[in-house]
């Protein structure tokens, strides 16, 4: 008697994310570099002052802890300047009262309406068709010149699925950020996954629409036993793509009126539902005004979702609009957002999951959580043209050479960055896309005593995910919205330049 032993293929993994290095000596990076020959050089000229070795010492000191201050980083990869700097500006920010809030008629907004707080604050919203005659609100922001489309999504889970449908999913979704860097004139892309304890209307909605008045008594009562029952502990689960695109065709070229936007948008959006449907993501369509004018102001305040729910389910929506959707009263904290009926906390990726991962790696951060009311993930992607991923690929590639080769013994990391940069390179010449991305996670309680269970939750669900995750100190209410789908690019809103903060 024989057997055939059959071998199982190994589960595909996914990997090689990497953050563009500058070149600079001993790994100080290009700023740290600077300050060190700088320094080097003033040392020298004050020895050969009239002050001597006296004035030459002090200099030596000062620029040896100015440069303490950049290359010394905490594991979030933060240095000591970026720390002290994030302290004083939140202090500047609670000096001047800007962390605090309050709309309505008795607020301090001159017109008297519940308008977005902060960074949404100048955005506008507007309802078209696209070509399928399907509504879709689009979301203008006047200080960055950017419109946004958002899309609901009802993704299907892996649950039950086979692998290699799985991986044919990865494979899309991957294939379908890749185009977005050949569309034109998108700016960023985000996915935003809402977990939420299920008020149990829609349940109730549909077995009231669909039992039978002749049917057993027993059954009825089973029935409405599930009805009662079931949403206890249950949750629901929403995805939102939003996908925003800059008024600006090309560089230096005249920037679209919404209409002209509205247009070209109407004739764009089948083309991007349909590539979604392909990636795992369902039934996707855009969502009109009314729905994401629902999904902000519930948000803001979560206490009012099962009120929405039962007019919904009566036929009777509540008329909402645009400068109606934000809280009445909000306070932003060093590490935390008080808004309306719920209190929140926002982390940001800080070190994307080392080495190579599987495609289930967030899944238990995306499921719900019983310490979590509403948990809401934000994944982050900024889409870059071919044109300037083979220059970006590039540099890094000479930067990491110059790292390695400027010191005798180059550490294991550097060593594996270069091979990691130059397969980055290679991937890029064949044909792949690059995209910058980041994560926002958000977690709110309804009563602050549970913000500490919240918390340990979050920590928790990052160590599964092997992401590191930090707290957004400082400036709270700008994560909290961002992490909605309203479509925020944030280093559009950065006083500081990306490339500068990125190094300190």
């Amino acid at each position: 008697m024989s057997t055939a032993i059959q071998s199982e293929e190994a589960p595909r993994t996914y990997g090689n994310y990497r953050r563009p290095q500058t070149a600079g000596l001993m790994g100080l990076g290009s700023i740290g570099t600077g300050i060190l020959l700088f320094g080097a050089v003033w040392t020298v000229v004050m020895m050969m002052t009239p002050a001597g070795l006296v004035a030459a010492l002090v200099s030596a000191v000062f620029f040896a802890g100015l440069l303490l201050t950049v290359s010394v980083k905490d594991k979030h990869g933060k240095s000591v300047l970026a720390r002290t700097g994030e302290r004083a500006g939140w202090m500047m920010t609670k000096a001047n009262g800007t962390n605090v809030y309050r709309s309505g008629p008795l607020g301090r907004v001159d017109w008297g309406t519940f308008q977005l707080p902060g960074l949404a604050a100048p955005s506008k919203l507007s309802e078209h068709r696209d070509s399928y005659n399907r509504p879709f609100a689009m979301i203008y922001v006047p200080s960055t010149g950017h419109y946004t489309v958002v899309i609901g999504a009802e993704p299907d889970g892996s649950a039950l699925v086979d692998r290699e449908q799985i991986d044919a999913w990865v494979a899309d979704w991957g294939l379908w950020l890749a185009n977005l860097g050949d569309e034109p004139g998108i700016e960023a892309a985000a996915v935003t996954v809402e977990t939420a304890p299920d008020t149990g209307t829609r349940l109730r909605q549909s077995v009231a629409l669909r039992i039978d008045e002749d049917a057993p008594a027993l059954a009825q009562s089973v029935l409405s036993e599930v009805v009662d029952r079931y949403p206890a502990g249950s949750a629901t689960v929403k995805a939102f793509v939003s996908i925003t695109f800059n008024a600006t065709s090309r560089v230096g070229g005249k920037k679209r009126s919404a209409e002209e936007m509205a247009r070209e948008l109407a004739a764009r959006l089948p083309g991007l539902t349909q590539g979604l449907a392909s990636t795992g993501a369902g039934a996707a369509r855009p969502l009109n005004a009314q729905e994401l004018c629902e999904t902000v102001a519930i948000a803001y305040d979560p206490a009012i979702a099962p009120y929405v729910d039962q007019a919904n389910a009566a036929g009777e929506p509540p008329e909402l609009s645009w400068p109606n959707v934000g809280p009445s009263a909000a306070e932003a904290r060093w590490d935390s957002y008080r808004h309306d009926s719920g209190t929140s906390v926002t982390w940001q990726m800080s070190t994307a999951p080392r080495g190579v991962v599987q495609s289930s790696i967030l899944t238990r951060l995306l499921a719900p959580h019983r310490d979590v009311a509403r948990k809401r993930i934000t994944m982050l992607y900024r889409p870059i043209d071919a044109a300037r991923a083979a220059g970006i690929v590039e540099s890094d590639v000479s930067a990491s050479t110059f790292n390695i080769g400027s010191t005798n013994k180059p550490s294991a990391r550097a060593v594996l960055g270069a091979r990691a940069a130059i397969a980055t390179a290679n991937e890029e010449a064949s044909g792949a896309g690059l995209v910058n991305f980041g994560m926002l996670v958000t977690a709110t309680v309804l009563n602050s005593d549970g913000l500490a269970d919240a918390r340990a939750a979050i920590d928790n669900l990052s160590a599964t995910a092997r992401i590191r995750l930090r707290p957004v100190y400082g400036s709270q209410d700008s994560a909290f919205a961002a992490a909605l789908p309203l479509g925020l690019v944030l280093p559009q809103h950065l006083r500081v330049p990306t490339s500068i903060k990125e190094q300190l």
